[in-house]
């Protein structure tokens, strides 16, 4: 099947980079957000993407204006209707995107293709409460998705083969790196990244170094981009601490627990670079490590 339009369910931290990556390939987009302000945000954020590609000569205007031009925000559903692909990245909470995909099932027509941008929760549960089971897969891309050059696609039990092999072509499509995921808690990535973000703050709690120490010593020897507690900022750590729930609940194992700090974080709303405070302050020009023991 040849997508011609895709829909993206949710524009804020990963809806609006799918949204333009997509819109980039050439494709029309249709993104749909729960409110205006919400949907008004992420649109906003596209277009500083945008001007600011502009600005390094990586896209001139035009290709910008027409980049935009192929996105078109709503707050309804029925805009989907005809997307031949509907892609979702909404909140990474369970009850809320069944509630979503049995909506939206009854609305999209029936040969189109859905698919979960789900970090940790099981691409066969949402699966199962659409009624194209075999045209259900996970795309699991990386924030942010306009930057980040791998997705998983992921495939479960009743994804028919047309489905997972439009996910690689899609991935493909995107330019993007496309790794084939067993549909299990985390899939790859995440399977081996969270216990290891978690355990750089268990080594933070027991002192084994300071935050600035843990991620520079991670960096420096192993050739790391960011470190663990700098990356586990840039994820959110709401985020991670949903992930950790989830994936400890279905492997039983304390590896994926989540550490006293990564509790007391959240509940205080320092989320990290989102809420501008979580293992480090970024209120300032230059991140600042600080204490979260404090």
């Amino acid at each position: 099947m040849e997508i011609a339009k895709v829909g993206v369910l949710g524009c804020g931290l990963m809806g609006h980079g799918i949204t333009q990556i997509c819109a980039q390939a050439g494709w029309d987009v249709v993104v749909r957000e729960v409110d205006q302000e919400k949907l008004d945000k992420g649109i906003g954020k596209i277009e500083k993407q945008l001007a600011r590609a502009v600005e390094k000569g990586k896209l001139d205007h035009n290709d910008a204006d027409a980049i935009r031009g192929r996105i078109t925000p709503t707050l309804d559903y029925a805009d989907l209707s005809d997307c031949d692909l509907v892609i979702e990245a909404i909140t990474e909470d369970l009850d809320g995107k069944l509630a979503m995909w049995r909506e939206v099932d009854p609305i999209v027509k029936p040969d189109a293709y859905f698919a979960t941008n789900t970090s940790s929760l099981a691409v066969a549960d949402q699966a199962a409460v659409t009624g194209r089971p075999e045209r259900f897969l996970g795309l699991h891309f990386f924030n942010p998705a306009q930057v980040m050059p791998l997705l998983e696609v992921v495939r479960a039990d009743e994804t028919a083969d047309e489905t997972a092999e439009l996910g690689l072509a899609v991935g493909a499509e995107l330019g993007k790196t496309t790794v084939a995921a067993r549909d299990n808690r985390g899939f790859i990535v995440n399977r081996l990244l969270v216990p290891y973000m978690l355990d750089a703050m268990r080594a933070y709690e027991q002192g084994v170094g300071s935050v600035e120490d843990i991620d520079t010593g991670m960096m420096a020897g192993a050739s790391h981009p960011m470190g663990p507690l700098t990356l586990a900022d840039f994820v959110g750590l709401d985020t991670l601490a949903s992930i950790a729930d989830v994936m400890v609940d279905a492997y039983g194992e304390e590896r994926f627990s989540q550490p006293e700090t990564l509790r007391r974080l959240v509940e205080a709303g320092d989320y990290g670079r989102k809420s501008g405070r979580g293992f480090y302050d970024y209120s300032g020009e230059t991140p600042v490590a600080v204490d979260p023991a404090r």
